[in-house]
């Protein structure tokens, strides 16, 4: 479901697949190290992210609020037509850096 790598000082979570409730339960088990490195850089690649359910939703407001308290912060990368349009419709397309 997420690979996480670190490159040049950042951290990369490509995430694949759907992340829909009983994904994001275990993403939430997966992220520790993307948590113990929130004073960084996180990029989140959703290049092959197909869904996403609001509990997966919740992991990257988590994610978000954690690199806000430490200092880092969360740069989404690649979504598709449709994860853009839930990110529209949610507001979380105001909360974070959204590129590509």
């Amino acid at each position: 479901m997420i690979e996480i790598k670190e490159q040049e000082g950042k951290f990369v979570a490509t995430f694949n697949g759907r992340l829909d409730t009983p994904a994001a339960i275990k993403a939430q088990q997966e992220i520790g190290p993307l948590l113990e490195n929130a004073d960084k850089e996180i990029i989140l690649d959703c290049t092959n992210l197909e869904y996403i359910s609001s509990s997966g939703l919740r992991l990257f407001l988590s994610l978000r609020k954690e690199t806000a308290n430490k200092g880092g912060k969360v740069i989404i990368e690649n979504i598709n037509a449709d994860i853009k349009k839930v990110f529209m419709m949610t507001g979380f397309f105001n909360l974070f850096e959204i590129k590509g």
